[in-house]
């Protein structure tokens, strides 16, 4: 180290000594008095052929770094007389290994009775093994044969992410084949191989049939015909083609369906005096059932962010919460939902037999289905609560959030009125919350503690029946805008009439 006075400017000039076949290479930056910096950096090694880049920056004031564009790998030898030898092998034991694991995927693929989960599992695994050593060994035969052992950075990178994605499969396979073993070792207890579920009919009074009948008929029309109502209004309307709006139309399309999923099928059942559901029936209604619940769900989530961007941010609101953003949350909510319906159906599909054919609600609840499935408790639970945090916890949590933030910013505005009109935009969604997750949640109560089926039955009649019916008479009614829309159609008839 070397110190030098020049002027008002003291520079420091480091000159560490290179090994042997270093690279040198000078970076020449000139200063306010034309001063010069020199930087000496040595090579880059990476050691068990895993990525370990030495850098070696100067001592000058900052640390300077310098940018990598390739890495120098470390050789498994530098002796020129073992070069083909080591080709050889790694050779050999590339083509062995491929050619093994092909050889297992060919004998289950052609074989009928290796169609089963555990050498399902067995095939992904060889193909995750395949996947595995050519991420490495072809580079590392290609580096003996041309006697280069330099990689590019975006190569390395490349590399070690998909040594690291098959590696992980490699972990997470041989996981879910020991939970194979665990399973298929559990003892049977009165399995019963199922091609039909029988339903927990609402009341096996004759006399009440017809009330029944007419009763959830009159519910199920005044559902539909109500969530039409609204879509019709906002499409006709062009002062409701807004983001609230428009969700609300989704969300009122998703209440349609999510009601027809249950209620035409029990009111057929109290019609032709049967309970029976078919295995495929009711596997597929508890999959439209899931897909549709949960788009319920993830709408509310989404309409609490429009509300709080439109309350919190109203200058940014038309930029934020544009054409294409509204569009986009609709797809992401609907991939959401089926990816919820097919979580449940991957469990599900993976058992035939279930302790009994009986199940305690009137349609295919995910809940009653999985408590009948012939598995361990804890599997069950490990679906229940990951599916609970993901599609409900998190929703629950940002509309939770959205509000909060929402309710903050009301109260710092000075004027009561204004605080009552920002208010007054989101009341009827926050009703609409509060009676979808308040039906909801004693949904899960009552199948979770109580051991009435009957108690669970009424539960279940508010969450999937009541709930969607209310819903346009909320929006009707607290909504002054969709008040306005319909008097402004009204007047229009009248006029077109006259």
């Amino acid at each position: 180290m070397v110190a030098q006075n020049t002027g008002k400017v003291r520079v420091c000039l480091w000159k560490p000594a290179l090994s042997k076949g270093a690279q040198k290479f000078q970076v020449k930056e000139k200063g306010s008095f034309g001063l010069s910096l020199w930087e000496v950096c040595g090579r880059f090694q990476v050691q068990q052929v895993g990525i370990l880049g030495k850098r070696c920056s100067s001592n000058i004031e900052g640390k300077n770094i310098t940018p990598v564009s390739e890495f120098h790998l470390l050789g498994l030898s530098e002796v020129p007389e073992l070069q083909p030898v080591l080709f050889g092998l790694f050779l050999s034991m590339h083509l062995v290994t491929v050619l093994g694991n092909l050889l297992i995927i060919l004998a289950i693929s052609c074989d009928s009775h290796l169609h089963t989960p555990m050498y399902f599992f067995l095939y992904s695994l060889t193909l995750a093994d395949i996947c595995f050593i050519s991420t490495t060994v072809p580079n590392l035969i290609l580096v003996i044969q041309i006697h280069s052992r330099v990689i590019s950075c975006v190569g390395c990178l490349m590399q070690m992410s998909i040594y690291i994605i098959f590696g992980s499969m490699d972990d997470m396979l041989l996981t879910v084949m020991a939970y194979d073993r665990c399973s298929s070792s559990i003892e049977a207890q009165n399995l019963t191989p199922v091609s039909e579920f029988y339903l927990l009919g609402l009341s096996k009074d004759p006399e009440l049939q017809p009330v029944l009948f007419g009763l959830f008929l009159c519910m199920y029309l005044l559902t539909v015909l109500g969530n039409l109502l609204i879509i019709l209004v906002i499409t006709c309307d062009s002062h409701l083609h807004t983001p609230m709006y428009f969700f609300l139309s989704n969300l009122s399309f998703t209440d349609i369906c999510f009601i027809s999923t249950t209620v035409p099928n029990l009111i057929l059942d109290i019609q032709i005096h049967s309970r029976v559901i078919s295995y495929v029936g009711c596997l597929v209604q508890m999959s439209i059932y899931i897909i549709f619940g949960t788009m319920d769900d993830m709408l509310l989530t989404v309409m609490a962010y429009d509300r709080f961007v439109a309350i919190c941010h109203p200058l940014h609101y038309p930029v934020i919460m544009n054409t294409r953003v509204c569009v986009f949350l609709i797809f992401l909510s609907l991939l959401v939902s089926i990816l919820n319906s097919q979580l449940h159906n991957l469990f599900a599909l993976q058992f035939n037999n279930f302790k009994d054919v009986e199940l305690s609600n009137f349609f295919c609840d995910p809940s009653h289905v999985f408590n009948l499935i012939c598995s361990d408790t804890f599997s069950k639970n490990v679906v229940k609560y990951i599916a609970g945090i993901i599609f409900g916890f998190f929703p629950i949590s940002g509309i939770i959030l959205s509000y909060y933030k929402i309710i903050s910013s009301i109260l710092k505005i000075p004027s009561s009125d204004s605080k009552f009109k920002a208010f007054s935009t989101c009341g009827s969604h926050l009703s609409v919350v509060c009676l979808f997750y308040g039906t909801s949640i004693s949904v899960y109560l009552s199948s979770g503690i109580s051991q009435s089926p009957r108690s669970v039955l009424v539960a279940s009649v508010i969450y999937t029946v009541v709930n969607p019916m209310l819903n346009p008479f909320i929006y009707s009614l607290r909504n002054r805008d969709i008040k306005c829309s319909l008097r402004r159609i009204q007047r229009r008839k009248i006029h077109l009439s006259f």
